[in-house]
């Protein structure tokens, strides 16, 4: 008894009717007629009561097509794990914003490695703009992007977490010894912004109005290198928490009042077939995420 002929008697029962059935198998009709006949043979029974339109089975037909129901999922079941067990190779390139929630990406890559070591993963950090590029292009399988993020072209899981404005200042400057900062701090001084698309939007509805109230001195796309811009005086940052470690430098991170945060969404192209080793990724970290 073949699997094959398992799989014709149980499109016959779907279908209850063996020219449907052998359309949707992409077989000829009496290739499967003969095929049941054997079957019936080989089984001693009559698996159908056949009639002029639609077949229907017999009370042993009734058990049998159970039983091979049964069968044939775990024989399904079989070969999806063998498959899954086999060792998957390949990149993994992630274009990845400056954020604390990527700390999700990373335990997620940890996992991935655990079963399949050979899968290589490369980060590039880089901007929303810079990102919408590469996807699109099919340089970048998935992007790290911060909110507020068009995200109508992607598929996409908001990463757990959320990162807050604040400003970088020189320990040496007069803010630093506040706990917060009001948006009124940032008058009157250059400040060094993020170059991302959006941002004078976003800081305008911060402000509620257009008209900006402090110097722009600066842009950048790695916070990093805004850091060495404070610590050399051309000005204050203003970025997300969590990425400079203000504990072993000259610099301190002093959050806005009112509160206002940020997000991060795990994006990739829509209707696109992503690769092996990239499908793996996304299956990691959608059950980590769960």
């Amino acid at each position: 008894m073949e699997l094959r002929v398992l799989r014709y008697f149980q499109a016959v029962v779907r279908e209850r009717n063996i020219s449907r059935a052998a359309e949707q198998l992409h077989v000829s009709q009496p290739a499967v007629s003969r095929q049941l006949k054997s079957l019936e043979e080989e089984l001693g029974v009559t698996l159908f009561e056949r009639g002029s339109r639609n077949i229907e089975l017999t009370s042993s037909g009734e058990y049998f097509s159970a039983q091979v129901n049964q069968i044939l999922s775990l024989t399904d079941k079989t070969l999806k794990n063998i498959h899954e067990d086999q060792d998957i190779t390949g990149s993994v390139v992630i274009g990845a914003a400056e954020a604390r929630s990527f700390i999700n990406v990373a335990q997620s890559i940890h996992a991935l490695r655990k079963s399949y070591p050979h899968i290589q993963t490369n980060i590039v950090s880089t901007n929303a703009d810079e990102i919408r590029s590469q996807l699109k292009s099919g340089v970048y399988d998935f992007g790290v992007v911060m909110e507020p993020a068009d995200k109508s072209d992607y598929d996409f899981i908001n990463l757990p977490g959320e990162s807050r404005w604040g400003l970088l200042v020189p320990n040496s400057s007069p803010l630093a010894k506040k706990d917060h900062l009001a948006l009124s701090d940032l008058e009157g001084n250059d400040i060094i912004i993020s170059g991302q698309k959006g941002m004078l939007n976003l800081l305008n509805s911060w402000y509620g109005e257009s008209k900006r109230k402090f110097n722009i001195v600066a842009t950048y796309t790695l916070l990093y290198n805004a850091s060495l811009l404070v610590s050399a005086g051309v000005g204050y940052a203003l970025c997300l928490d969590g990425i400079v470690n203000t504990n072993q430098s000259d610099l301190t991170f002093i959050p806005l009042e009112p509160r206002h945060t940020a997000g991060a969404s795990l994006v990739w192209q829509k209707d696109i077939r992503l690769s092996i080793a990239a499908d793996a990724f996304l299956k990691q970290i959608t059950t980590d995420l769960n």
